[in-house]
């Protein structure tokens, strides 16, 4: 019989990664690709994940991605990866990317994006997810949300 993994706090998890916006990230307007900053809230999340279980994950779903500013070419891109809720193989992390000006510090909100990861052992099976430590009431409403966030996606799922 496995021992069940011992409970983790979110804190324990929490990913920022750092990134400078290159010609070659941004489109004709000189404004970061969609994809790319979809590519690093990707790797920031697994990041996240991965922290979080303890092993090897994979992206399962991609439920919410807002751009709601721009990114321009010499931003730094900073994202936060956090998990929001655990279920039994797989968790919800949700990554927030800002863009912040090196010559002022200004720092602005551009992406708000909801992903979930599954945990997976050797042989690619989903393996078992250490459950959240819900050590604060934000963290127990983020947990609250990402439980019912899952059950629409399968409602939708078994209709």
């Amino acid at each position: 019989m496995t021992a069940l993994p011992q409970p983790r706090p979110a804190s324990a998890s929490l990913t920022i990664m750092t990134q400078l916006l290159f010609p070659e990230h941004a489109n004709a307007l000189g404004k970061a690709f969609g994809g790319q900053i979809m590519a690093w809230a990707d790797m920031a999340g697994g990041i996240c994940s991965m922290r979080h279980s303890g092993g090897t994950t994979v992206t399962a779903a991609l439920d919410d991605l807002q751009f709601e500013n721009p990114i321009n070419i010499g931003d730094t891109v900073v994202l936060e990866a956090r998990v929001n809720g655990v279920f039994r193989t797989s968790m919800e992390v949700e990554v927030l990317v800002f863009a912040e000006n090196p010559a002022t510090g200004a720092r602005w909100r551009c992406v708000e994006s909801r992903m979930t990861f599954v945990a997976i052992d050797g042989q690619g099976l989903p393996r078992a997810v250490p459950p959240l430590v819900l050590a604060t009431p934000d963290d127990q409403r983020r947990s609250d949300e990402a439980h019912a966030r899952r059950a629409e996606r399968l409602a939708r799922r078994r209709r």
